[in-house]
C-alpha cells in the first residue's frame, strides 16, 4: 500500500493534489459532480476587500496548448465570502480549505487577511502578489523582492494561519523574490501564477481578449513551472506548492521531485471537471510504476 499523504505547515493532507484558485470557485459546482473530500484541499476563488465584477469581455482566448484568461478577479468580496460562501462550504467539504487573497494596496491585503483569518475552516492563506499596486504605479507587488517582502510582513502581522505567498513568473529572478518572502516571515511559497500572453484575431486584426493581454496557463507552461519550483526549492527552506500546467499524476510526481510539497491543478479543471479526481485515483499506480512507496520521501528528490 503506497502512502500519498503530505504535511503542509503542520496540516496533513490525504494527498498533495489541490485545485488552484480561479479554476474551482468555492467548490460547490464540483461537489455536485463528485465528493470533493477526496482532494488534499482546494484553493478557493481569489478574494478581494470589495466585490469585483472583473474585466470587460471577452476574457478568454484559446491556445493550442493552453488558454489565456483576463477575468480580473471577479468575486463577491471578503464580507460575502466569510458570511456566506465559507459557511455553506461546510455542507460539502469537511477539510481545511486554502483561502486565496488578492489586493491592490497593502491596506487591502491586510483588511482581507484579517477577515479571512477568523474563518474556522481556513487552514492556510494564499496571498496572490501578482495584482497591480495602485499606490505604486500599477506594477505588481510580486515584481521586486522589496515589494513582495512588504506585503508578506504586513499580512503576517495580522494573521495566525500559515501564509503562502503566490509568486508571478513574470520576473527576472524568481528565487530572490521567494527568499525575500521567506525572510519577511512567509510560511510557504506558491508558484507559478500565469505567464503573460496575448492572441490576435487574424480576421479582425484585433486582440482576442478585451484587456489585450491575459494570464497564459495550461500544459505549455509546465516546463517553466518545474524550472521555477526547482530554483525556489534551492533558495528557501519553507514548503513550496508547485503549479502550472499540471494535468496528470506523472506531472504531480515530477513537480514534487523538483521540490513541491503539494501540487495545484489549474487549467485542467476547466477542460475536464474530473481532472483532480482522476489524478488522485491514478496517483498510486504512478507511484508503483516509479518505485515510490511514500510520496513525501520524493520532495526535492531531483536535487
Amino acid at each position: 500500500m503506497v502512502d500519498t499523504r503530505v504535511v503542509l505547515s503542520g496540516i496533513t493532507l490525504d494527498n498533495p493534489v489541490i485545485p488552484a484558485s480561479g479554476t474551482f470557485g468555492f467548490g460547490r459546482e464540483f461537489a455536485e459532480l463528485y465528493d470533493i473530500n477526496c482532494l488534499g484541499t482546494f484553493s478557493f476563488k481569489g478574494t478581494t476587500k470589495d466585490p469585483r465584477f472583473g474585466n470587460p469581455t471577452p476574457r478568454i482566448a484559446e491556445c493550442s496548448m493552453g488558454m489565456i484568461n483576463s477575468v480580473g478577479l471577479q468575486n463577491p468580496g471578503v464580507e460575502h465570502v466569510v458570511n456566506h460562501e465559507l459557511k455553506e462550504l461546510k455542507e460539502y467539504f469537511s477539510k481545511p480549505v486554502m483561502a486565496n487573497v488578492s489586493g491592490f494596496s497593502i491596506d487591502e491585503y491586510v483588511y482581507t487577511c484579517q477577515k479571512i483569518n477568523d474563518a474556522e475552516q481556513v487552514g492556510w492563506i494564499e496571498v496572490n502578489i501578482s495584482c497591480p499596486n495602485v499606490h505604486g504605479g500599477g506594477m505588481s507587488f510580486g515584481t521586486t523582492p522589496e515589494a513582495a517582502a512588504e506585503v508578506t510582513k504586513a499580512v503576517k502581522a495580522v494573521t495566525t494561519k500559515p501564509v503562502y505567498i503566490k509568486l508571478s513568473p513574470n520576473v527576472a529572478d524568481i528565487a530572490s523574490v521567494a527568499k525575500a518572502c521567506e525572510d519577511a516571515g512567509a510560511d510557504g511559497i506558491s508558484l507559478i501564477n500565469t505567464l503573460l500572453g496575448m492572441r490576435i484575431d487574424l480576421k479582425t486584426k484585433k486582440c482576442v481578449v478585451a484587456n489585450k493581454m491575459g494570464g497564459f496557463s495550461g500544459p505549455a507552461i509546465f516546463p517553466v513551472a518545474v524550472r521555477m519550483v526547482y530554483q525556489v526549492y534551492e533558495a528557501v527552506k519553507i514548503p513550496v506548492i508547485g503549479m502550472g500546467g499540471v494535468s496528470s499524476a506523472d506531472d504531480v510526481i515530477e513537480m514534487m521531485l523538483a521540490g513541491a510539497t503539494a501540487v495545484q491543478v489549474g487549467a485542467a479543471n476547466l477542460v475536464n471537471p474530473f481532472a483532480c479526481k482522476e489524478i488522485i485515483e491514478t496517483l498510486p499506480t504512478a507511484m508503483k510504476k516509479y518505485g515510490i512507496e511514500k510520496l513525501s520521501d520524493i520532495i526535492g528528490g531531483a536535487h
